[in-house]
């Protein structure tokens, strides 16, 4: 395994261990929604991406998450707001991202969607 793949791996791992053993707050489910948030800032080379699904998945919502080529990641995220409120203020304090700059757009519901997946 070269250097670089281990060292994403470590990383992974970390990610995965820390969404796992973060407590989730009781919600009350509200609003239905889907969002288009588009984050700028230290959010790529850092498992932002992975972070994002994995904490996406607990809390049972679903869409998509990608890096754009300007260094910013771009998700739409459908589910309950409080729990995607959760998702966003949970992103922003994870110390090894920074968070410069975060576009917050309501956009359509798909009724079709069942998972949230990196792409």
């Amino acid at each position: 395994m070269k250097p670089i793949d281990k060292f994403k791996q470590i990383r992974d791992d970390y990610v995965i261990r820390q969404v796992e053993k973060t407590k989730l707050p009781d919600f009350e489910d509200d609003y239905f929604v889907r969002r288009r948030v588009t984050f700028h800032g230290r959010v790529q080379h850092v498992g932002f991406r992975l972070e994002l699904e994995r904490m996406a998945t607990r809390l049972g919502l679903t869409g998509w998450v990608k890096n754009l080529e300007d260094g910013g990641v771009q998700a739409e995220i459908q589910g309950y707001e409080s729990r995607i409120r959760f998702l966003l203020k949970f992103m922003k304090s994870l110390k090894r991202i920074k968070i410069e700059k975060m576009e917050n757009k309501p956009c359509s519901p798909k009724q079709d969607e069942t998972a949230f997946k990196i792409v």
